[in-house]
């Protein structure tokens, strides 16, 4: 389906998606226009959300302004307009930070908007809830699976790896003098602890209490990767990107990575790929992964006609339509479960991304707006462990005591 058909689409599907609030009074119908804040200041990116936010305000009766900041500046952009109460009417950000702007206050809850949110897969409606009410809402999300080159596993005989014992098999038979087996980015950032959590989660860890003999093994993991050559230990300085660019050039047989790199691997026609869930400690377990994806909220105003005009473009935003149009634009998993199943249908390289979705899990369900603590905790001892300064026990202990505090 072409854009422009699905655009139509959405924005047909658009009206009548939140209800008319008690006290928005008579100047409901003097709104003519609306601000919306995201971070999308790629030319491309920008575009195609001006698109749909133009379209959903045409379905509300409203201009929608849409200023786009570079991903390292919103939050910065968003804390100080928090505190000089000049936020947007419609504001956008990455979903783990909503919980340190909804304890402030600043945030109207969606529910008396009439917003309908059934149908969203658990983990995505947990990260834009705090304290039990849904603050916002995501459209469309994603998480990270495991890439393969197809040439190379064939070349090996190598079957794609489904338990954390075949994973280690798998790498060995496939590193090669110029190749590794895999590749992960294990940077010192949050970009490093979202690419463990798969591991950790899905052998019993967890962010609350990290020095545990379940998050020891899944750091152990890695550190055995890169010990026995598997993996570089130049991991401990990639991004996803260079990850990326390490498959792409053939110099790693696998990789994890995120739904967001298919674009750029679809344009060589020469690699042949394939997309499968991260492999798990024990086969026929369910990968537990982290959502990554950006919710859309509704701030705090003096103007509760405002509130409502941006809470119908918010509404737009995550109807079925909406999200088919936004899954292909950007190749990311619609957040209604049934759309997301559909989606898979038409788009099989998603298929993974899509069944790894429905057990996902918002990284701040447990800790809330005390995360960014634990993720730095995380990838302190991710670091620590794969250098060989401490032992995964060690590292995850010093983990601990950054993400409390102590």
């Amino acid at each position: 389906m072409s854009g422009t058909i699905a655009l139509a689409l959405a924005v047909a599907g658009c009206g009548g998606g939140t209800g008319t609030g008690s006290d928005t009074g008579s100047d409901t119908g003097k709104v003519t226009s609306i601000t919306a804040l995201d971070y999308y200041s790629d030319e491309a990116e920008h575009s195609q959300w001006g698109e749909i936010l133009s379209a959903c305000g045409k379905t509300a009766g409203v201009k929608v302004e849409q200023t786009s900041v570079p991903p390292a500046s919103l939050m910065p952009k968003i804390l100080q307009q928090a505190s000089s109460r000049t936020l947007p009417d419609l504001l956008m950000m990455d979903n783990p930070d909503l919980q340190q702007i909804a304890q402030t206050g600043a945030l109207t809850p969606l529910d008396p908007y009439g917003i309908d949110s059934s149908g969203f897969a658990e983990g995505i409606l947990s990260a834009g809830t705090y304290k039990g009410k849904v603050y916002g809402l995501a459209p469309d999300v994603s998480t990270v699976a495991l890439f393969y080159n197809k040439d190379m596993l064939a070349e090996a005989g190598v079957a794609v790896p489904r338990s954390w014992n075949e994973l280690k098999a798998a790498t060995a038979e496939l590193t090669r003098p110029g190749r590794y087996g895999m590749a992960v980015d294990a940077n010192a950032t949050f970009e490093g602890s979202w690419q463990f959590l798969p591991f950790l989660w899905s052998n019993g860890g967890d962010e609350k209490q990290l020095d545990t003999p379940q998050a020891a093994q899944a750091l152990q993991l890695w550190v055995d990767l890169v010990k026995s050559g598997s993996m570089s230990k130049s991991v401990l300085n990639w991004t996803q990107a260079d990850v990326h660019d390490q498959f792409a050039a053939g110099k790693t047989a696998m990789m994890i990575n995120g739904p967001w790199r298919i674009p750029a691997l679809n344009k060589d026609k020469n690699l042949h790929w394939g997309v499968a869930p991260i492999p798990v400690p024990r086969a026929g377990q369910t990968p537990i992964t982290p959502l990554g994806g950006e919710v859309w909220t509704v701030p705090r105003s003096s103007s509760k006609a405002r509130q409502e005009k941006a809470a119908q473009v918010l509404a737009c935003l995550n109807n079925s339509s909406s999200m088919l149009t936004l899954a292909k634009q950007h190749f990311t998993v619609p957040s209604r479960s049934t759309v997301a199943s559909q989606y898979a249908e038409q788009v099989p390289s998603m298929a993974a991304f899509v069944k790894s979705v429905e057990a996902a899990r918002s990284r701040t369900s447990e800790l809330g707006a005390r995360w960014p603590k634990a993720a730095t905790g995380i990838y302190t001892a991710i670091q620590s462990a794969l250098t060989g300064e401490q032992t995964p026990e060690e590292a995850l202990r010093h983990a601990q005591r950054i993400a409390t505090g102590d």
